[in-house]
């Protein structure tokens, strides 16, 4: 799929975010700079605007690893992988010790050696264009058969 302009990637983070629960978990993959934050920002603030919430600044948590989202009833867990260097430091963060408690969307998930059942993973990657991007898209679990 392609997105050929930062309005399109607004408009698929809203797509996803309309079909998101508790219990799922999005990996991001892709360069630094493709646009994996831009695309979190949007489907944050889409969930906080369909809740009646004023929109969030939404950063890179590359520093703090994870910043979280009370979005409602619903908790939004941000996790960027990227400064991790092994598994053990994933296992210490206890991302999926609540797993159906919270949305997470983890960028870098390289690392991760036990997926989760029900994930979407989007692999990012840089177009001929400036503000296009190619994507890939794939489902797991109850979204082995989610077509957008």
């Amino acid at each position: 799929m392609k997105l050929s302009s930062i309005k399109a990637t607004k408009n698929f983070s809203k797509k996803v975010s309309k079909n998101i629960k508790n219990g799922d978990t999005i990996f991001l993959y892709g360069e630094i700079g493709v646009g994996k934050t831009t695309f979190v920002r949007f489907l944050i603030n889409h969930l906080e605007t369909a809740n009646g919430l004023i929109k969030s600044n939404i950063l890179s948590p590359t520093f703090n690893i994870v910043y979280d989202y009370s979005i409602g009833k619903t908790q939004v867990q941000h996790y960027d992988l990227y400064r991790l260097k092994n598994y053990n430091d994933i296992l210490e963060l206890g991302i999926f010790e609540n797993p159906k408690s919270h949305i997470k969307i983890i960028e870098w998930p390289e690392l991760i050696k036990t997926k989760p059942k029900n994930r979407i993973e989007i692999l990012f990657q840089y177009s001929k264009l400036v503000n296009s991007r190619e994507i890939k898209f794939v489902g797991f679990g109850k979204w082995k058969d989610y077509r957008l």
